[in-house]
Order: structure tokens, then C-alpha cells, then sequence
């Protein structure tokens, strides 16, 4: 186990594209640290750098107390698990876990021994005779990993590596290989485009944008307190609705419009954004999370902290229900739906001048809102987000 660290390190190919910009990130001992951002963003050429699969063109990447930049992927003491299994076809399971310990020339004894050791561990001991062919594709990925784990490495390096797999079957090895780093205690960066698997894997979660290092905290604090509104568009599901807005004192409260609807400010929030004051009677980026609206009559709340809207689509999931709802604000299409990541972040309903913004609330599933039908959303003033419309940064 070792801690490892990139400093100012950046990338340029060839071309003159430059992947990674003065990236600077610590990893703790025993960590398990997620790169997380949308194709192109520069995490997995992070990784490589990381592996010595990639030259780096600047700065310093260390593991443990040594400088690893001239030295070859063997020496480095790091295993990778990739998106694809690379496993060997032609080899039963028991030798594409053996393989890179024959090649390091171990003892039979302890090739068998730990071989069987990654095995049980991963409950893949009634597969061992069996060729990758014959194995559904969690078991392809767990034998993946075992052949990290009998390298018994100081880091294990993961690039998507459940992204071939279904849905159900992802978020069970997301668990499974959540609960093995916890039981392993190594070293582990992995890398995803999901933000889901992000936030619930990472101890702590790196947002990286355009080759640029964003956020690196954990999970909470990144949706809790995003730096910049590309954090904010990106850390959560259904993505927080952005919309044009400005910024007014009445009655010594601070106020934001929703398009045709005002809603006041919780103090305390005004008070712990001490910049608000500087955007009085200005244009400002208003983020509210779907979350964070609710059904009127379910949840009480004050004239001032209440919209009326027409629902346009219900989707009814169980243990909650999205409602989709227009509003003459006018959307900010979010840096993290520009960089590509599949959310839907401007969705305009109408034609000519007859526009309305498409928002969605996520609200309790007791609720009976109608299609078509008007309904009183509450809004939670104490968790609006405000963003500067020239730098996109929080305020």
C-alpha cells in the first residue's frame, strides 16, 4: 500500500492537445478515490500516466516515497483492471489468475496459494477449470480483479470496469467491489463517467472537466457545497435545474425569480453566502435540485416559498415521482450537459415566442399530481444555489 500523488502533471499529445492540465491531487494510503467526468475529460489518461501507459510531458507522479516517471508499467507495483476483462480465451480461469506470477517467476506454491486466496475471496472458486467463454460477464469482471489482487500491488488502478455490464448486475459489483477495498485496505483509484458510481464508491470523488482538475472532496461536500455550477450540473440525478434569474432586497429579504414566480431567500442561507449582498439588483445563475421541491400539500410551507405550476409529465418510480413542469425562466444549459455527459439540460417546449423552460421536481411518491393539472410545489429556500453567470462559479 502506498500513497501516491501527481504533481502539476500534465499531458500533451503529439498534435498539440493537451489531455491534462497542472493536475494536482494527493491519494491517501489505503484510499479509494474516484475520477469522475465526461468523456474527453482527461480521467483516464490520468490513470494511464499513473500506470506508465501514457508519458507524461510535465510535473511529477509519485507512489509511496519514490518518483515513478521514467520507470517502465512492471516496475511500478501497480495492477490494473480494465473496461474490457483482457482476459486470455484460451486459458482456464485458474491460469489467467496464475499467469503474471509464472511470468514473475514465483514459487508453484505460492502462485497456487494465492490464486486460490483471490479466488475465495471473490466466490469464484467452482470456476477455476472453466474458459472465459463459459462465464456470464460479472464473472469475466471478478476474474478481472482476482488477477489484480495475487499481484498483491501497493495500488490497484481501475478504468470503468463495469460499464459492459447490465444495470442490476453493476450495482451489485459496485457493492462487492466497494467491500473488498474496504477488506483489502490497497491503495485504489477508479475511474467512471457515472456519477452515481462515483458518489457511492469514493472516499473521496476528483471532478475533472476539459483536462482541468474541478472539485476533489467527498460525495456529500461535492453536492452539498459544488465550487462551480460544471459541479453542480454534474453531482446528482435527475441535474439540478439552472435558470437565469436575478438577485433583489425587498422587505430586507433577498429574493430570486423563478420566471413569473418570487421566492424569498432563507436567511440563514443569505447569511452564509456573504457574497449575495455584492449581486443585489443584478443577473445571477439560480440552481434549484429536484429534490428539493415537494408537493405543497404534503409538505407545509410559507405563500413566499411556494409555485404554481402545470405538471406536463409525471413519472411515477416507487419511491418517488418526477414531475416535469414549464416555466417562462429562461434554462442555462449546464457545462456538464455541453461536455456531453446524457443529461437533458435545456429542454424548451413551445415555438416563437411561446417558450417555456422544461424543470423537473422530485417529490414524494404519496403524492397525486395530475398531468395537466395545476399543483403548488414547495420550494426549499435553505438550498438554493447561486452561481456567477460570467465565471460559473458558486457565490
Amino acid at each position: 500500500m502506498a500513497e501516491i500523488a501527481y504533481d502539476s502533471v500534465s499531458k500533451v499529445y503529439d498534435d498539440g492537445t493537451q489531455a491534462v492540465h497542472d493536475l494536482d491531487l494527493e491519494i491517501g494510503d489505503g484510499e479509494l478515490m474516484v475520477l469522475v467526468g465526461p468523456s474527453g475529460c482527461g480521467k483516464t489518461t490520468a490513470l494511464r500516466m499513473l500506470a506508465g501507459l501514457e508519458e507524461i510531458s510535465g510535473g511529477e507522479i509519485r507512489i509511496g516515497d519514490r518518483i515513478v516517471n521514467d520507470l517502465t508499467p512492471k516496475d511500478r507495483d501497480v495492477a490494473m483492471v480494465f473496461q474490457s476483462y483482457a482476459l486470455y480465451p484460451h486459458m482456464s480461469v485458474y491460469d489467467n489468475l496464475a499467469f503474471g506470477l509464472k511470468l514473475r517467476k514465483l514459487p508453484k506454491e505460492q502462485v497456487d496459494e494465492r490464486v486460490r486466496r483471490a479466488a475465495k475471496i471473490l466466490q469464484i472458486e467452482e470456476f477455476l477449470k472453466r474458459k472465459p467463454r463459459a462465464l456470464s460477464g460479472g464473472q469475466r469482471q471478478r476474474v478481472a480483479m482476482g488477477r489484480a489482487i495475487v499481484r498483491e500491488p501497493q495500488a490497484y488502478l481501475m478504468d470503468e470496469p463495469l460499464s459492459n455490464l447490465d444495470a442490476k448486475l453493476r450495482v451489485q459489483m459496485r457493492a462487492e467491489i466497494h467491500q473488498l477495498q474496504r477488506r483489502l485496505g490497497v491503495t485504489t483509484i477508479y475511474v467512471t463517467h457515472d456519477q452515481v458510481e462515483a458518489m457511492t464508491m469514493g472516499d473521496r470523488v476528483a471532478v475533472m472537466n476539459a483536462g482541468h482538475l474541478q472539485q476533489v472532496d467527498t460525495p456529500q461536500v461535492l453536492y452539498d457545497q459544488p465550487v462551480n455550477e460544471f459541479v453542480a450540473g454534474f453531482i446528482g440525478s435527475p441535474s439540478i435545474n439552472l435558470v437565469e434569474s436575478q438577485l433583489v432586497r425587498s422587505n430586507g429579504n433577498l429574493q430570486v425569480n423563478l420566471g413569473e414566480h418570487k421566492l424569498t431567500v432563507d436567511d440563514r442561507l443569505a447569511r452564509n453566502r456573504s457574497s449575495l449582498g455584492d449581486y443585489v439588483g443584478k443577473e445571477i445563475i439560480l440552481g434549484i435540485r429536484p429534490e428539493d421541491f415537494e408537493d405543497a400539500s404534503i409538505e407545509e410551507a410559507p405563500p413566499e416559498r411556494r409555485i404554481t405550476v402545470t405538471a406536463d409529465l409525471t413519472e411515477p418510480l416507487g419511491s418517488e415521482v418526477l414531475v416535469h413542469f414549464g416555466t417562462e425562466a429562461t434554462a442555462v444549459v449546464p457545462s456538464a450537459a455541453a461536455a456531453d455527459v446524457g443529461e437533458d439540460a435545456d429542454i424548451r417546449l413551445g415555438e416563437g415566442d411561446d417558450v417555456t423552460t422544461r424543470l423537473v421536481a422530485r417529490v414524494s411518491p404519496k403524492s397525486r399530481i395530475a398531468v395537466g393539472k395545476q399543483v403548488e410545489l414547495a420550494v426549499d429556500t435553505s438550498r438554493l444555489y447561486f452561481f456567477d453567470p460570467e465565471t460559473r462559479a458558486a457565490i
